[in-house]
């Protein structure tokens, strides 16, 4: 089963509740992660998800440390560039941390649709 991590900056969150109801159908089959204020209202579009804590608090830097040791395969983070985050560093060490290890990383939904449209149909993506 593929792990899916979902991050998004608070002015990004009703666009990723969009996003992950467009694929509703698909991440059904996927094990899902998300920061905590970001999973919790994916939750409340009826998805399971596993809950880190929220993205200023540590939870951008589980999902990195996930990302470092294998054990998510794609991260979907819809970051919001107009604005200032005061956990910065950990998203740039996330950013970065996934280009070391290789792991897909959508920042928008442009790019998460196309990762997840690659997926579609893959015995990973499609196994329950």
């Amino acid at each position: 089963m593929i792990k899916i991590a979902l991050i998004a900056h608070d002015g990004k969150k009703p666009e990723m509740v969009s996003f992950v109801n467009s694929f509703k159908k698909h991440l059904k089959h996927a094990e899902l992660y998300a920061t905590g204020t970001t999973g919790s209202f994916i939750q409340k579009e009826g998805f399971e998800v596993n809950l880190l804590m929220s993205g200023p608090r540590g939870g951008d830097a589980q999902i990195a440390a996930m990302a470092a040791t294998g054990e998510v395969d794609v991260i979907i983070f819809f970051r919001d560039p107009l604005d200032k985050h005061p956990h910065e560093p950990d998203v740039q060490m996330l950013l970065r941390i996934c280009d070391v290890h290789n792991i897909p990383l959508a920042t928008n939904p442009a790019t998460g649709s196309l990762i997840l449209k690659g997926l579609v149909g893959s015995k990973a993506f499609s196994e329950g």
